[in-house]
């Protein structure tokens, strides 16, 4: 059976094989700029593994894996405009290599070419997987919207919180999934089920991010821990001490979320401060763990066999273990 670092030199090779030197220039080479700086490259090989797990061999849905990925990409393309952030992957931001109108076409252009290479599969997996994508890609959008519009609410609740990082992250990294199962011709039961594995995971992984860039180590993490705190982002840490908290610890709470000062050691020390009191670290390791579960409870109802079930398990635990 197939390891995990199979998949994911089956997925590079089909990536660096991929031909992305087309003309205009200016339009093209910041695809193959974004898509050769690495990353963990997680999604794609899911959708490797999604095909292998129900029967077919993964090099089928190398396509379908290269789809997924483009848009991915294709949306930090996007995120990083938004943002106005001059690094991606310690290399400079398409925008910034080039300038914005370039990483808007471009993205826009990665976006079609994600659609375009479902083309290589017959009418009816075509149909599914351009179903299933555009309904992802929709969500993705949303989600970004979401995260957007609570940059300037006071009243964001945790169950706002997971619906946007399950429309950001977590509905990607399921429907990867779910594309190897569809271009395996796996049962729409089956392809549920992979989907939900992966959704969960996909929350429990986001949480674990929110974690770590508060108490993760700074060594390992590679960037300055607190961060969020730093931009103000309403976390999962921070929307479940806003819950817990007295009233003047709320205030306070809300005080240093409106404050950005130029040194903010004192202010990342008094929310961590707020946090450690009302056991925040400890809570929120305890709603990865039960979405980790809950995308493990699900491959108890899926017929493939123990030795995927294993990789999947692996994979899971290799995420939410992780300390960067």
């Amino acid at each position: 059976m197939k390891e995990l670092v199979d998949f994911q030199k089956e997925f590079n090779d089909h990536l660096n094989s991929y031909d992305f030197s087309r003309n205009p220039k200016n339009l093209y080479q910041p695809i193959s700029y974004i898509l050769q700086l690495g990353g963990k490259r997680l999604r794609p090989t899911l959708t490797l593994i999604g095909a292998e797990i129900f029967g077919v061999e993964s090099k089928k849905a190398l396509d379908a894996a290269l789809s997924v990925e483009v848009f991915h990409n294709f949306s930090l393309v996007h995120d990083d405009i938004m943002d106005d952030a001059p690094i991606r992957r310690g290399k400079k931001t398409v925008h910034e290599k080039w300038d914005v109108n370039t990483g808007i076409l471009s993205g826009d252009a990665m976006l079609i070419l994600a659609y375009k290479l479902f083309e290589t599969y017959d009418s009816n997996t075509f149909q599914a997987l351009a179903k299933l994508f555009s309904k992802t890609a929709l969500e993705v959008c949303e989600g970004q919207q979401y995260d957007i519009d609570f940059e300037t609410r006071d009243d964001v609740l945790i169950e706002e919180y997971l619906k946007m990082i399950e429309y950001k992250t977590a509905v990607l990294v399921g429907a990867s999934l779910q594309m190897g199962a569809i271009v395996a011709g796996a049962s729409e039961e089956y392809q549920h089920k992979i989907y939900e594995f992966g959704k969960n995971l996909g929350i429990a992984f986001q949480i674990q991010d929110d974690y770590l860039d508060t108490f993760g180590d700074q060594e390992k993490f590679g960037k300055q821990i607190g961060g969020d705190i730093i931009e103000n982002k309403k976390t999962y840490l921070y929307l479940e001490a806003l819950n817990l908290a007295n009233s003047d610890d709320k205030e306070q709470l809300g005080h240093l979320f409106s404050l950005s000062p130029s040194d903010p050691a004192e202010k990342i020390n008094s929310v961590i401060s707020i946090y450690k009191q009302y056991n925040i670290p400890e809570r929120t390791q305890i709603a990865i763990k039960e979405y980790t579960e809950l995308a493990y409870n699900v491959l108890d109802e899926i017929a493939i066999s123990s030795g995927h079930k294993k990789m999947l398990i692996a994979i899971g635990q290799g995420l939410m273990s992780r300390k960067v």
